[in-house]
């Protein structure tokens, strides 16, 4: 009788359980460095922002040399290329707001536009607002989670969520001629919307309404610009694309400047300087954000 011979069963059997004593010994930590590095990711270690150039607190700042107001020769000092923020402002919801004192310059505009970068999960909460009360004022804020404006007219809305953990660019622009505006991400999303009696004379806020709400911003507030005038949509497009560390422009209609880079300090050259309470000014901010 011829027999078979089994070396070749044999060998292939061999290399089967050493493929698998393989698999069982290095596997887990296979899978546990797999789970680490989508840990780190999630996490924004390997987020290209962490490693770019970031500017100063009061790095880039608008030069008045007639002194506040003024609008004769006054430029930009500093480091104004647009380089990422070494803070921004971070807000709990709860109580943090920043309060800034009343000056008539700041409210003596025939039109308003409010410039700032965002980033929330809330679901109703002032951005920024100049009211002291009553149906005068104006407001731009968050509202049932879309870009909103409110004047003496009421709310508008954009339709426009912004409350979705990301950071955005949201722009709001009243006019005295009864017409309002929302751009998000440099794009005009609502307009024209009725406002009037947008004229305030009381305090400004960023991160809640006051004298009597509660609408507290929560999450985190950058690079916040106020101008007595229209923006053309062209500029506010030019703004987007500087990024969320961007230099204002039109700096003769520039009344106020928080760049919230570590303070709240105005860096329009006017002084506006508000007062924090409550606010965080942190650096691990990157999370959700893709430069334009």
């Amino acid at each position: 009788m011829k027999t078979f011979r089994k070396e070749p069963l044999r060998k292939a059997s061999s290399k089967a359980q050493s493929a698998m004593e393989y698999l069982m010994t290095y596997g887990w930590a296979i899978l546990i460095i797999s789970v680490v590095l989508a840990a780190l990711f999630q996490l924004g270690v390997f987020n290209a922002n962490n490693f770019a150039p970031k500017a100063p607190p009061g790095s880039c700042q608008v030069f008045r040399p007639d002194g506040p107001y003024t609008t004769s020769f006054i430029n930009l000092e500093g480091i104004c290329s647009g380089e990422l923020p070494q803070y921004v402002a971070e807000f709990n919801g709860q109580n943090s707001y920043i309060n800034i004192p009343y000056s008539p310059e700041i409210d003596s505009g025939n039109a308003y536009t409010v410039v700032a970068w965002v980033d929330t999960n809330g679901t109703t909460e002032q951005i920024f607002s100049a009211w002291a009360g009553g149906t005068s004022g104006y407001q731009l804020w968050i509202y049932n989670g879309d870009a909103a404006l409110w004047s003496g007219a009421g709310t508008v809305s954009s339709s426009t969520l912004v409350n979705n953990g990301e950071w955005h660019q949201v722009v709001g622009i009243f006019q005295s001629t009864g017409s309002g505006y929302i751009y998000v991400d440099g794009k005009l999303v609502a307009g024209p919307l009725t406002v009037n009696n947008i004229v305030s004379n009381g305090n400004n806020q960023i991160g809640v309404q006051l004298p009597n709400d509660n609408l507290y911003f929560r999450g985190d507030i950058a690079n916040v610009q106020l101008y007595n005038t229209s923006l053309s949509a062209n500029d506010i497009q030019a703004l987007y694309l500087e990024g969320i560390g961007g230099a204002p422009i039109r700096l003769q209609n520039l009344v106020g400047w928080w760049p919230l880079n570590g303070n709240a300090n105005d860096y329009s050259g006017n002084g506006n300087n508000g007062q924090a309470s409550n606010v965080n000014f942190v650096s691990n901010w990157y999370s959700g954000y893709t430069p334009p």
